[in-house]
């Protein structure tokens, strides 16, 4: 199993292997899902204090707060799996 990292902004990696998804903060049901994982420790503020605008959860439980777009942080995905194939 190759360990891909994407960079989440800010110098911020994650393991792409680990995302599950990879939303938009604005709905009330992810803001229960951020309020959730903040009490139960499992929180990640990757956004060095700017808006949050892509919420990434995690196998784990984990949720990642970043302050790129969901689109961009998709295409990093994509972009990183092409890399892949192509080596």
């Amino acid at each position: 199993m190759d360990i891909r990292l994407i960079n989440i902004g800010f110098g911020n990696i994650v393991s792409a292997n680990r995302v599950i998804a990879i939303v938009s903060p604005e709905s009330a049901p992810i803001k229960r899902i951020i309020s959730d994982a903040r009490e139960r420790g499992h929180l990640i503020d990757a956004t060095y204090g700017r808006r949050t605008r892509a919420v990434i959860v995690a196998d784990s439980g984990h949720v990642i707060l970043s302050a790129i777009q969901p689109e961009t942080v998709a295409n990093r995905f994509v972009i990183s799996k092409e890399a892949q194939t192509d080596t």
